[in-house]
């Protein structure tokens, strides 16, 4: 236990300096770190839930903005709840019955869904096989549940759950990319913001198969880090230009289609990306040009924007704007002295509502923002929507 504590607090400390570089990165940690928890736990679906929120909570305190770990520690909550589910079924038999309430014979009639859903009963075990699971009670009572070939299978397909979430993590630009032939045509425009690997991996996988077309790509002020993806495009020779922010609206008529990655895709369809990525949607959707997100499942997050567990947005380092050096005179931080000349505002994200978005390339396929309720469903329970347990009153 002290060296998966060990685990917890190392974790925790490179989100809160921020040394995790990515919300995929921290995805794939979050579920490996769950892995260790998890393997190393009295199994019983009650207290891994417990333990799971305990550990989610910490994560998400050490960097509330990073939502990627909610939603990691929600996803594996799914999966503690449905393995619960599924051995609880499975301890059930489902008998077909006939119109005169007789069972049918499996000899007599094919065993069909339809069947199952229309003509079925269920039916607890047996009066003898609860007998002959007597031991395994007992054991159970004397705190030895671990030992039973129920917590065990319970155990075995909770950390199978948790491998198919990292492999899904690990995989995910690659399942994107492969529909990049189904949206860049030939000789067509793409337009971009900053630096996404997965934007760009969807790229390339659009060059990779003989694709010609154009990028431009906004520097994405005021890290530029457009630059960066504009260099490695160029050097897998596509045809890149980069422009300036402020230069959109006068470029976006000339544009195709805009590929955009994001921060994070919330449950009504909105998306929290780089800062000026709003002023990007407004212009494709004044033009009319297809404002396309590409995101992996790991970034859909359950909440609202304007639920009180999300922050919106993070004050990065003034420096990235001006040079201390060069505005000391207007800046004056010394104590008691009151407010400063000049005020330095550098927020990390914008927020785009879902009315401007045109869709949803993900690695299990493409979506409308108005079906990304149905994904949500898919992945998370409504019982973990909230994390933080309310005090009893």
């Amino acid at each position: 236990m002290a060296e998966v504590q060990g685990l917890v607090n190392e974790l925790a400390t490179k989100l809160r300096k921020r040394k995790v570089e990515g919300s995929r990165e921290t995805a794939r940690l979050t579920a490996e770190l769950f892995r260790t928890v998890i393997s190393q736990q009295r199994v019983t679906s009650a207290a891994l839930v417990e333990v799971v929120r305990d550990v989610g909570q910490k994560l998400i305190a050490a960097n509330p903005v990073e939502l990627a770990v909610g939603n990691i520690v929600r996803r594996v909550l799914r999966i503690i709840r449905d393995s619960d589910l599924s051995l609880e079924v499975g301890g059930l038999t489902l008998v077909p019955q006939g119109d005169d309430g007789d069972i049918v014979e499996e000899d007599d009639k094919p065993f069909l869904l339809s069947d199952a859903i229309s003509q079925t009963i269920l039916h607890q075990p047996s009066l003898v096989a609860q007998l002959e699971s007597k031991p395994n009670l007992v054991r159970h009572f004397e705190g030895k549940a671990d030992k039973t070939p129920r917590s065990w299978q319970f155990k075995h397909q909770i950390i199978e759950g948790v491998n198919d979430l990292i492999e899904d993590i690990n995989t995910c630009h690659e399942q994107i990319a492969d529909q990049a032939l189904e949206l860049i045509h030939q000789n067509e425009v793409i337009l971009t913001l900053g630096h996404s690997r997965t934007v760009k991996k969807f790229l390339y996988a659009a060059k990779e198969k003989k694709r010609s077309f154009q990028v431009y790509v906004a520097e994405g002020a005021p890290k530029h880090l457009g630059h960066v993806l504009a260099k490695e495009l160029a050097e897998k020779h596509l045809q890149t230009t980069v422009i300036s922010d402020s230069s959109v609206f006068a470029i976006i008529s000339r544009v195709n289609m805009v590929i955009v990655g994001v921060h994070a895709v919330m449950a009504n369809g909105g998306v929290i990306a780089p800062v000026g990525m709003n002023m990007v949607a407004l212009a494709a959707k004044k033009y009319a040009v297809p404002f396309v997100v590409v995101a992996g499942t790991h970034k859909l997050c359950p909440l609202f924007p304007n639920n009180p567990e999300v922050l919106l947005n993070d004050m990065r380092c003034p420096s990235e704007l001006l040079s201390f050096g060069e505005f000391s005179d207007c800046m004056d931080y010394s104590i008691g002295s009151g407010a400063p000349l000049l005020n330095v505002v550098n927020p990390a994200f914008d927020y785009v509502p879902p009315e401007l978005v045109s869709l949803f390339v993900t690695e299990i396929g493409g979506y409308h923002p108005s079906y990304i309720y149905r994904l949500i469903s898919d992945y998370y329970s409504s019982e973990d929507l909230v994390l933080q347990q309310k005090p009893a009153s």
